[in-house]
């Protein structure tokens, strides 16, 4: 882990973006910059993240101040694009927008019904064409038994998914479900939110991993993740700026295989960005970086925050650096 202390950065900067459609629950994307030797990290965990759970995000951050990524072993990821759950026609919009010929879909929104997922699954489809290859994101939402119907619905309206990406909250559901369907089963919040993330493959719960730097603690924690999985991996973004999005491209770009497209085609659901070349796709591809790209001092300050927004961050960050070094 990154030994570099906050006394140490060079610049501190919060920062709130908007989404450009509700996302996760939220429609305002913070977090904070930190400027260190050898470039720029970028604080961010999910506002319902306690301080403990969000440790590891903040040594992936100072990672990225302090030290060199990893050599990668390949120059450019393929993406997919992101549907949030907006109604099918928008759906359908976005993904013939993005460039990309996978497209992850967004599930299980509360307030929306089933069937309103089947429309924006079917409008994906009609958008990707019969080659494209569709995933869907349930963020935990389902029971058992919920999951097994909806993953059948969503399957039939997609034409086949690709994988369901964490449909149930636990590692007992996701295997009680993966032994009742025939579409792979992906863990996301299993591993990155879990005490030991490597349970998942233990369980049996999953086909697929989806790896984040960011809340795993770094590149180089997560690479380790990957490895001792012993499964396929997707790496996918925690929706940072470009400045954090690039350490989650420098994962990918660093395990030694990568089957599918990764989940790094973020960028479009948000209204802006703090660097002046946004990391977005360039028919369905992202560069690898070798170092986070530098803030532009401009957009830096249009996306400053109220004092009362930058002071409950900028606590945070203080509390969360105090659990990080005791």
């Amino acid at each position: 882990m990154a030994t570099i202390d906050l006394a140490e950065l060079d610049a501190v900067r919060v920062y709130a973006l908007p989404m450009r459609n509700r996302f996760r629950g939220i429609t305002v994307r913070r977090g904070v910059l930190l400027s260190g030797p050898a470039g720029w990290g970028e604080f961010c965990p999910f506002e319902d993240y306690d301080d403990a759970q969000s440790v590891p995000w903040l040594h992936a951050a100072l990672e990225a101040c302090s030290e060199s990524w990893p050599e990668p072993v390949r120059d450019s990821i393929p993406v997919n694009c992101t549907v949030p759950a907006v109604p099918a026609d928008k759906a359908a919009a976005i993904v013939a927008a993005s460039g990309c010929s996978t497209a992850k879909v967004k599930v299980a929104e509360p307030g929306q019904s089933a069937g309103e997922d089947v429309e924006r699954v079917a409008a994906v489809r009609d958008a990707l064409g019969p080659g494209g290859a569709i995933r869907v994101d349930a963020n935990a939402a389902w029971d058992v038994d919920t999951a097994v119907r909806r993953i059948r619905e969503l399957d039939k309206a997609a034409d086949g998914l690709e994988y369901v990406e964490q449909p149930c909250p636990t590692i007992e559901n996701l295997a009680a479900v993966r032994r009742r369907v025939d579409v792979r089963i992906a863990a996301d919040e299993s591993i990155r939110r879990a005490e030991d993330p490597l349970r998942v493959a233990v369980a049996g719960a999953a086909d697929v991993a989806v790896i984040k730097a960011t809340p795993l603690g770094g590149v180089r924690r997560a690479l380790r993740v990957a490895e001792a999985s012993g499964l396929p991996c997707v790496v996918s973004s925690a929706v940072e700026t470009s400045v954090g999005l690039a350490a989650q491209l420098a994962l990918a770009g660093a395990l030694p295989e990568l089957p599918f497209a990764c989940g790094l085609g973020t960028m479009a659901l948000l209204d802006g960005d703090v660097v002046a070349d946004s990391l977005l796709p360039v028919q369905g591809r992202l560069p690898v970086l070798r170092r986070p790209p530098q803030p532009d001092p401009a957009l830096v300050a249009a996306a400053t925050p109220t004092a009362d927004v930058q002071r409950q961050w900028l606590d945070r960050l203080r509390r969360v650096n105090a659990l990080r070094t005791s």
